[in-house]
């Protein structure tokens, strides 16, 4: 039975018996994990990643730019007379226009190290696309009447945006847990403990692996081969006392005192075990810059989720030594091996981690292009200016480039979809299809059957036929999906609680 079929039976069965299902669908939007994760992206992440890039330093001489608060104003149009109005989504779609916001940003000029406010402003820095029915769509909260006397369709589920006249959805994409622990056996008898360290810029797999004779190695972004565990933990400033401290179980410190007694950093101070590290990176480097790579590693590549500065250094040392228990634990048989298709190591990105992923990407490359308009303009003794430095297309047309193919900044095609239109019910079953990032050509047997935890989250019955079986999924019908939360407050109430240690 299909999705279409299925959401049918469901609607013909629920006038009987299924009180529960009809009340639930009375109050809650199908496509409500869209729109929510699309409001969540206009009110936190357009701001994050503004203050992650908030400092454009061009090459000039004690000049640089202070980016502020990011504000969005509805969907507008300038008419060939260059009068401005609103236009609301039908018209977009009968007009091949594209339903989008445009977006300010507040600046503060520095001059030599001083925020000049009294030059500061507010500039036009592109527009970005709006969700239909979110927060900043003209149809949110609109009665039916209201709905009807605009030319809108009342019973229009929303969730989907409007790209040059196209209505096109955002395909939620399936993905391991960010920044958890996962340990699992491999084929030689070794054991691998992985995390997938995310930030809102970069993405970085951290792993520690712990071979049959009980032998820690490091593998992180940058480096080819394992690195020695002690190494690393002696260059983020913990002593074989904080080492043997910072495990549990005695099983577990014998692994750590082998791994002592076999590294060549057991006598090693921090600054000795750095120069290593830089030494090892960069063979027949300058020892400044020697330090200055192994710096970067150590704060930029290893477990960039618990920050990118040296004052996290001993936070990540102690993560890592959870990681290597988690090793032993699993190698010992005291802790079963995480099973990479159980649904509590899985999350899915929405619209919004989706926008504000290409939303990043498209900054960047508005932060480049203000660099060098800003360096030119200084070459050809211009008079220097911030709002004449910002192209505003370079955003726009990078968004809407992504949007338009559904090729994504992470290499993943097919995130952009058009809507199926078919009938009402494909509509609804395509705003709520779930994609694997996995490639189609290749088996993926466990990742294409169907898992126990998949009760009540995904349909068991209804996926494509040939190469997309398993990997392309759609939500059960009363499956919610939650917009996450930050974990920084939570980090907090749990420090004053005394549940989580200062350390």
């Amino acid at each position: 039975m299909g999705q279409e079929d299925c959401l049918m039976a469901d609607v013909i069965i629920m006038s009987d018996t299924h009180d529960v299902l009809e009340s639930y669908l009375n109050s809650t939007s199908m496509v409500n994990q869209q729109v929510e994760s699309y409001n969540r992206f206009i009110r936190i992440g357009i701001q994050r990643v503004v203050d992650g890039q908030s400092m454009v330093e061009p090459d000039v001489s004690g000049f640089a730019i202070k980016f502020g608060k990011a504000r969005l104003e509805q969907p507008v149009i300038i008419e060939a007379d260059s009068s401005t109005k609103r236009v609301m989504p039908n018209e977009a779609l009968a007009r091949n226009l594209t339903y989008a916001a445009p977006i300010y940003i507040s600046y503060t000029p520095v001059v030599s190290g001083i925020e000049k406010a009294d030059s500061g402003g507010e500039a036009f820095i592109g527009e970005i696309p709006v969700m239909v029915k979110s927060d900043m769509c003209y149809t949110h909260n609109m009665t039916k009447e209201q709905l009807i006397v605009e030319g809108e369709d009342p019973e229009d589920p929303g969730g989907y945006f409007i790209i040059k006249g196209t209505e096109r959805v955002l395909v939620g994409i399936e993905d391991l847990a960010p920044n958890r622990i996962m340990c699992t056996r491999e084929k030689n008898r070794s054991v691998t403990s992985k995390v997938f360290s995310t930030t809102v810029n970069f993405r970085a797999r951290c792993s520690i692996t712990r071979d049959e004779y009980g032998i820690f190695r490091v593998l992180f972004p940058t480096i080819s081969k394992g690195m020695d565990l002690v190494l690393i933990l002696r260059a983020l400033g913990l002593s074989t006392k904080d080492i043997l401290d910072g495990v549990t179980s005695n099983e577990i410190k014998n692994d750590m005192l082998l791994n002592i007694d076999l590294s060549k950093a057991k006598d090693m101070g921090t600054p000795d075990a750095i120069m290593d590290i830089g030494h090892m990176s960069a063979p027949n480097q300058a020892k400044t810059y020697q330090e200055k790579r192994a710096d970067m590693q150590l704060d930029t590549y290893i477990l960039p989720h618990l920050g990118t500065d040296k004052q996290t250094r001993k936070e990540k040392a102690y993560f890592l030594l959870r990681m290597a228990e988690r090793a032993s634990l699993v190698s010992y048989g005291h802790v079963r091996s995480d099973d990479k298709d159980h649904y509590a190591n899985k999350r899915i990105k929405l619209a919004g981690d989706l926008m504000e992923e290409l939303f990043n990407n498209a900054f960047k490359f508005l932060v480049r292009d203000i660099k060098y308009h800003i360096e030119r303009t200084t070459a050809r003794g211009r008079k220097l200016t911030v709002r004449g430095n910002i192209n505003a297309d370079t955003l726009t047309e990078k968004i809407l480039y992504s949007m338009g193919t559904g090729s994504w900044p992470a290499g993943q095609t097919g995130v952009s979809q058009v809507l199926d239109r078919t009938n009402f019910m494909s509509t609804l079953a395509h705003l709520r299809r779930v994609k694997s990032p996995l490639a189609k050509k290749h088996p993926h047997l466990n990742a294409r059957d169907v898992h126990g935890t998949h009760v009540g989250k995904l349909c068991p019955s209804e996926t494509p036929e040939g190469t997309e079986v398993g990997l392309t999924r759609y939500l059960a019908i009363m499956s919610k999906v939650t917009v996450g939360a930050d974990t920084k407050i939570l980090e907090e109430k749990m420090k004053e609680l005394k549940l989580l240690s200062e350390k």
